[in-house]
């Protein structure tokens, strides 16, 4: 039970991080530009977790074909809830509203339900890895740690920027990320619960399913609101980003 208190733990540290993002847009104007430029930065991160961390952890657990099946897996399931999101209103749930067409949902519309069900979409593979990463007895993959809440801050600050000036107000927006953020940490406890034991290949499995969700999110949300406003510099910030996560990975190794 230690290991799964301790999984908790570093996923309501890794989810701590939506606050974070969620205050910043109270406290200061931040330029649609600096917004892309941070998101940018979480992408690359989050490439180089999927990359060096998660797929390479799922393959040396379970070979490829568990982890070829989780990870298409994982960008199937995640396709499809957007899909039906998308139809409920949350397209645009991590969207900060440069583009006229692309802005979140007035305050007054249903959708908001769908918004706060899309951005705990996002969320639960990254924390059910963390989980998955103190399994066997060893310490916290610090890496993926940094790598969520890296990555976290610039989705929760880009989508509570959206969500204020959609004109929804500050205790619906900390209500929203202060949910995910337990619900983080409680994914990466059930996660630890439920997999102590199980064998290689459906830890691989599951570490893949996370990778391959978490890659069609980046994909689908967070790399467009990049490239929006930094246009030519995008790639570069983004390599900066996975630079760092890659850099983190070798020394934590």
């Amino acid at each position: 039970m230690n290991g799964a208190l301790a999984a908790g733990f570093w996923g309501l540290v890794g989810g701590s991080a939506l606050l974070l993002g969620a205050a910043i847009p109270f406290v200061a104007h931040l330029p649609q530009r600096l917004i892309a430029g941070v998101m940018a930065i979480g992408s690359g991160v989050l490439i180089s977790a999927v990359a060096f961390d998660l797929m390479d952890e799922a393959y040396r657990q379970g070979g490829f074909d568990s982890t070829a099946l989780g990870f298409l897996g994982g960008a199937v399931a995640y396709t499809a809830a957007t899909v039906a999101l998308s139809r409920a209103g949350a397209r645009h749930r991590k969207r900060s509203g440069s583009n006229p067409d692309e802005r979140q949902p007035d305050a007054g519309d249903d959708s908001g339900v769908a918004i706060a069900v899309g951005a705990l979409l996002d969320g639960i593979p990254e924390s059910v890895v963390i989980g998955v990463s103190l399994l066997g007895g060893g310490g916290v993959n610090l890496v993926t740690v940094a790598a969520v809440f890296l990555s976290n801050v610039p989705e929760a600050l880009s989508s509570a920027a959206g969500m204020r000036k959609a004109g929804r107000s500050p205790r619906y927006i900390f209500g929203v990320w202060g949910g995910i953020a337990l619900a983080s940490g409680l994914a990466a406890m059930l996660g630890n619960l439920f997999l102590a034991g199980a064998s290689p290949d459906l830890i691989a499995g599951t570490t893949a399913v996370a990778a391959g969700a978490i890659l069609a999110m980046l994909v689908d949300t967070m790399i467009p609101e990049a490239t929006e406003a930094t246009h030519e510099y995008s790639g570069l910030i983004a390599v900066a980003g996975f630079l760092l996560a890659f850099v983190l990975t070798k020394l934590g190794g």
